[in-house]
């Protein structure tokens, strides 16, 4: 029997590199857990879902679907979908949204729905600082005639369902060129599935550090690098690295490298206005490469522009 373990592997400089330091020494903080959250490639696509300081930050209304099928070819790998739907208000510095997930490993689901809200703060030269707020619960539901489970405990006889509440907050420092953010999902210890040891876990915070730039190379490229590094207590830090080019707003090619777990190709196209449909692919480099196809993962986003308003494709 294979065993996985699911590895959820500006105005004032000074200002900048200050918030960036302080988010590098928090993102060190170590105890021991494994990482749960559900992870994505597209994540420059998904960022509510990581932080609640981006709720509004498209400037109009955003809606996102994303579906990922893990490790395919292994039973019970894990199948993620995704929901998303953000705006800004008529006050601009107010951002509302709604998030919706459902993570599927093993004999387990999980399902999270949370409120999103983020309040922005405007400095000098187009620089702004969100703070966000979540608010909503999670709930784990557990099918054990999934798989063969050899542990006598009681609880593994009977299915389970337990409902929690959540609890996250994040910051997002950005401009109309670069961004960086700092935040924890979920601030309340809740139960979780965990695949390696087959039984359940406590939830520990996860910290997610998001960052990227834009160069114009000319007038018709622009290059994005980008990075996402994930925490958990006790776990080795998980560092995703991208790079993506945008070609004449309508075409968008990137690479992507986890840290000693996937090679990932990505492909986005702006279909209409307001219609952009991306896909990515992860080759593993880790052990399981030999039980997997790899990793698929489908996006789909929508805007809709007020009217009168013009919309500008956005890198970020």
């Amino acid at each position: 029997m294979i065993m996985i373990k699911r590895t959820k592997k500006m105005t004032h400089k000074s200002s900048l590199l200050t918030v960036l330091v302080l988010l590098v020494f928090i993102l060190t903080i170590n105890t021991s857990f494994a990482q749960q959250d559900p992870q994505y490639t597209q994540y420059m696509y998904n960022t509510m879902n990581i932080n609640p300081g981006y709720t509004g930050q498209r400037e109009v209304l955003s809606i996102t679907g994303l579906y990922r099928a893990q490790w395919v070819g292994i039973d019970g790998a894990p199948k993620t979908q995704s929901f998303s739907i953000h705006s800004p208000l008529r006050n601009e510095n107010i951002g509302l949204g709604l998030s919706v997930v459902n993570d599927a490993i093993g004999p387990a689901s999980e399902t999270y729905i949370d409120a999103n809200f983020s309040y922005t703060i405007p400095f000098n030269n187009g620089v702004e600082l969100s703070f966000g707020i979540k608010g909503g619960f999670h709930l784990l539901e557990t099918d054990w005639s999934k798989g063969i489970y050899q542990n006598p405990d009681p609880l593994f006889n009977e299915n389970i369902s337990l409902f929690s509440p959540a609890v996250g907050m994040g910051m997002y420092l950005h401009s109309d060129k670069g961004y960086v953010g700092l935040s924890v999902p979920n601030m309340i210890k809740t139960k979780h599935y965990d695949d390696y040891q087959e039984t359940l876990a406590s939830e520990r915070f996860h910290y997610y550090l998001i960052g990227g730039y834009v160069f114009n190379v000319s007038s018709m490229i622009k290059l994005k690098p980008a990075f996402l590094v994930k925490a958990v207590s006790g776990a080795p830090l998980i560092a995703d690295f991208s790079a993506n080019v945008l070609f004449n707003a309508k075409l968008t090619l990137g690479l992507a490298y986890r840290w000693d777990d996937a090679i990932s190709g990505m492909v986005g196209f702006q279909i209409s206005e307001g219609l952009f449909m991306g896909y990515a692919y992860d080759y593993t480099t880790s052990g399981l490469n030999n039980y997997t196809g790899g990793t698929h993962e489908l996006m789909l986003r929508y805007e809709l522009k007020k009217i009168g308003q013009i919309l500008s494709p956005r890198f970020f």
